[in-house]
């Protein structure tokens, strides 16, 4: 269809006489030569054209009649008018107006309908002018502004619709040719002598023929009336959009399709009039309110089409995204069943959505069968399709949204997302979004059934929050085997249900695949009623902290329970725990000091020289000496010897180490990084043992040399200051392993055993076993933090040793010594006895060079000492500066008990700084 600008004025005229006298071409022939006659005259105004006072008289009429509203209205729709570029001749339309709001025939009272503003007159010959008609007495003109509110909405201008009256009013020929349209109306006034308003136009429905509306004017389809009465056509006629054909374009629209006159816009990606309709739409829109208002009539503006259609035509919008994400998912095979249960429960709204349109269709098929009217009660109107349509368009504002939202997820992603829409106050919406969830969901509940009570997971697209990796072999299945994906734990779910769901599954598989454990699943935990249908899984998510839990706690703590009874059963894991602690971490006190005896002789030799399986047979012995024998046969196997990588100048001592192998599922609990935690500190406390041991040897060697070396007066200094050295170690190291043994593993295996004996499930040990390695490693000194307070221990050990070496080589020397004097003394006594003398000059001359010689290293000896007392003292002094600025307390009262006396305090201004600091600090905290 060309637009109207693209046709003359001629060809416009023509149309204009067909479509109002409802002939052909040639029978209107006389009509149109008179018509071009009317307009083509010379007629013009003989007063001043200014739109503003026209405009300003036509207000205060309103203003006289007390219409102040519609003076507003119409001053309103002037200044809209005055912006737009469609009609060019606005002061004749106003003029026009105010010519006919003073016909003098009108009636005193108000017009109510501007359709009755048209005459009924037709010509009687194509050479006259078209003559007045007398109304008929049954054209009511009393049709108010409260009754055309009433019938189709109170909203005003914004609320009406432009299809009151069969469509939007054609377009003046006049005006659309460029001609002055105060010229014909003056000419048509001249020849009839009448008011201009009396023969503007005349209306005949297209189903009437001209004969017809000439014999009898008074049957014609009345103009007048109220709405409910007006017949309104729905054949549409030529140039004019008619309602009905826009309703029927909107219900195409509603499934997505374009209409005639509604197409879907890819520029501005939404539904729109189709733009060769606008001009003439809008044009007579304004034409028509303007004569309304000229006459004087009470009229609420209507809302423009345009906007009335596309608020309907959002729906089509929200359909096609809905529609275009289930068509690109459906066929998706990677979207998962999740995926896959959403897309069809979007297709279960659109499917209601679309018998709903059926229905509409279904009633418009009736009108149009049955010729009925558009204004009444029960025809399909766009004002009424807006409220039909408005819970259906919330469900798809909700389904858009959704889909909007549920972009790039799936799985228990997918329905913490739909999961998330449902917290919203709007009953209705949350029932949809319930609904939709309960889909959603029924693959995610049946995942959780089959892996709660079976141990089964057929995760194919990796849509459930438990994560499998086939790659991980038996020995690592409770650490690596099984996981959560965080992010497809639905919303729904809390952490603690979805870490008891894989534990109850991990739980099943380990039972079967490392305990070899053939119990059934459903000896172990009652199978309860599984979600067969999304009815059954919006049962169970209706009450999550109910029924859904309660679930989840029975098939948890039963299979828990189960687990570790096997493990405490068949695999003595509480017993491997506490020979972990006799053993490694040196409890067993009788046989570590037995063992000590024994390996000292092995143990003091080059770490090269020694063999394992001599150290082997030396712990068997040990074994057999002590309380260990008792044990269980199962541990003592699993006890052995190890030797650590050798380094230069390393001895026994330094390379010695126990063992525990373990295997099966202990090995679960005692994982690899486990018993290296172990090693580690079988190490520490090894060496602190041996500076124990030590210590010891070295007051046996002071008291069993004390009453021998009291005959060598000159050794009594050098053995204060071994006595003095050797009480300073022993006071350190008793302390430190009171420290060691009570305030660090005595009180970690008490917190680790009582977690033990309250744990619920392998976790609990698992984790309470980490703490509790953690804590005896730091505590120790083995982390890194500690790192220097570690090298200062270890320098301390080293002196000990030194010491022992010297201590050593100074009995050596003295008891040697001693020994030539002793056989001196018998050699005289004995020479005495014979009668012989004592000694020689020589003799005595010799012995006296021996002992001064022996004098003579006694102040080495001396020095030797102190220089030993000194750095050991210094490097007490540095690791107790440590001790007192550590974070860790246990560490600071450390320090308090290994200088009690305050020795060292008085010695390291450092220490006395440090510990004022500290004590002001926690004089600060009081």
């Amino acid at each position: 269809m060309a637009t109207l600008d693209q046709k003359s004025p001629n060809v416009l005229l023509q149309s204009l006489c067909c479509r109002i006298t409802g002939k052909s071409e040639a029978e209107v022939a006389h009509q149109f030569q008179y018509a071009v006659r009317v307009i083509g005259s010379n007629y013009a105004p003989t007063i001043e054209r200014d739109e503003f006072l026209v405009s300003e008289k036509i207000k205060k009429e309103l203003m006289k009649q007390r219409r102040e509203p519609d003076a507003a209205l119409f001053s309103e729709l002037h200044r809209k008018l005055q912006t737009q570029s469609v009609l060019k001749h606005r002061w004749s339309v106003l003029y026009l107006l105010l010519s006919l709001a003073e016909d003098p025939r009108k009636p005193s009272g108000r017009v109510g309908n501007y359709a009755a503003l048209f005459s009924q007159a037709l010509p009687r010959d194509a050479h006259s002018t078209p003559f007045y008609c007398t109304r008929p007495q049954s054209l009511a003109l009393g049709y108010s502004e409260r009754t055309l509110s009433a019938s189709l909405g109170t909203s005003g201008i914004s609320s009406l619709g432009v299809y009151t009256l069969n469509g939007p009013t054609p377009t003046p020929q006049s005006l659309l040719a460029g001609q002055p349209p105060q010229s014909a109306a003056a000419a048509v006034a001249t020849a009839a002598g009448q008011p201009l308003g009396s023969r503007l136009a005349w209306t005949l429905p297209t189903n009437c023929s001209p004969s017809s509306a000439v014999a009898a004017p008074t049957t014609r389809l009345p103009l007048g009336p109220s709405l409910a009465s007006i017949k309104v056509v729905r054949a549409r006629r030529e140039g004019e959009v008619s309602e009905a054909a826009l309703v029927r374009d909107i219900l195409y629209v509603f499934q997505g399709i374009d209409g005639k006159f509604i197409k879907l816009s890819a520029q501005d990606n939404c539904y729109k009039i189709d733009s060769k309709w606008m001009f003439f739409v809008t044009y007579t829109r304004f034409v028509s309110a303007l004569v309304m208002y000229g006459l004087g009539q009470q009229v609420v503006l209507c809302k423009s089409l345009r906007d009335t259609c596309s608020r309907l035509a959002e729906l089509g919008w929200l359909h096609n995204k809905v529609r275009k994400y289930t068509d690109a998912r459906s066929l998706d095979r990677a979207f998962g069943l999740v995926g896959q249960s959403f897309c069809a429960s979007l297709h279960q709204e659109l499917k209601e959505y679309y018998r709903l349109l059926s229905v509409l269709h279904s009633q418009l098929q009736v009108e149009d069968d049955q010729g009925m009217n558009m204004c009444t009660e029960s025809s399909l109107t766009l004002r009424r399709l807006l409220v039909w349509m408005y819970d259906p368009k919330v469900r798809l504002k909700t389904l858009a949204a959704l889909v909007d939202f549920c972009q790039g997820r799936k799985g228990g992603e997918l329905a913490s997302a739909v999961h998330s829409y449902g917290k919203t106050g709007d009953p209705q919406m949350r029932a949809l979004v319930q609904h939709i969830l309960s889909l959603v969901s029924h693959p995610i509940i049946n995942f959780l059934y089959r892996w709660i009570y079976d141990g089964e997971l057929e995760d194919t697209y990796h849509e459930f929050f438990v994560a499998s990796d086939p790659n991980v072999k038996a020995d690592r299945l409770w650490h690596d085997k099984y996981s959560l994906r965080k992010s497809m734990i639905p919303s729904f779910f809390t952490m603690d249900q979805a870490r008891k769901v894989l534990l109850i599954g991990k739980s099943i598989n380990f039972l079967h695949q490392v305990c070899h454990d053939r119990t059934p699943p459903g000896k172990i935990t009652p199978v309860s009623k599984s979600a067969d249908t999304p009815k059954d899984a919006a049962e169970l998510l209706s009450d999550l902290e109910g029924a859904f839990q309660e679930k989840i706690d029975v098939a948890y703590f039963d299979t828990s329970k189960y687990l570790l009874d096997v493990l405490n059963r068949n695999y003595l894991l509480l017993e491997h725990l506490q020979a972990m602690r006799r053993y490694l971490l040196l409890g067993q006190g009788d046989f570590i000091r037995h063992l000590m005896d024994l390996l000292k002789p092995e143990l003091v030799r080059p770490a090269t020289t020694l063999y394992q399986h001599n150290l082997t047979g030396i712990l068997e012995t040990a074994v057999r000496a002590t309380n260990a024998q008792f044990d269980n046969a199962e541990i003592l196997k699993r006890l052995d010897v190890r030797l650590l990588e050798v380094s230069p100048g390393d001895t026994g001592w330094d390379v010695f180490s126990l063992d525990y192998h373990v295997d099966g599922p202990i090995a679960t609990v005692f994982t690899r990084e486990c018993m290296s935690h172990y090693l580690r500190v079988f190490n520490f406390l090894w060496r602190a043992k041996r500076m124990e041991y030590t210590l010891t040897d070295i007051w046996k060697g002071q008291m069993c040399n004390a009453k021998l070396l009291k005959t060598m007066p000159e050794l009594s200094g050098v053995l204060h200051q071994c006595h003095v050295l050797a009480a300073e170690m022993v006071h350190f190291i008793h302390q430190m392993q009171y420290y060691i043994t009570f305030e660090v593993l005595e009180c970690s295996w008490d917190e680790l055993w009582n977690k033990v004996q309250r744990a619920q499930d392998l976790d609990h040990i698992i984790a309470a076993h980490d703490v509790f390695l953690d804590s005896i490693i730091s505590r120790c000194l083995l982390d890194n933090n500690s790192r220097s307070l570690l090298n200062q221990l270890r320098a301390i050990f080293d002196q000990i040793i030194e010491f022992q070496s010297a201590q050593d080589s100074l009995y050596r020397s003295a008891l040697e010594e001693l020994s030539l004097r002793l056989q001196y003394e018998r050699g005289k006594q004995q020479r005495e006895e014979e009668g012989q003398w004592g000694v020689t000059a020589e003799q005595e001359a010799e012995e006296k060079k021996r002992i001064q010689e022996f004098q003579d290293t006694i102040p080495k000896m001396r020095s030797q000492l102190r220089i030993l007392a000194h750095l050991y003292q210094s490097i007490v002094q540095h690791f107790l500066v440590l001790l007192m600025t550590s974070s860790d307390e246990s560490l600071r009262f450390l320090s308090f008990r290994l200088d009690f006396t305050e020795h060292y305090r008085a010695r390291e201004p450092r220490l006395r700084a440090s510990l004022g600091a500290t004590r002001g600090r926690r004089l600060s905290n009081i």
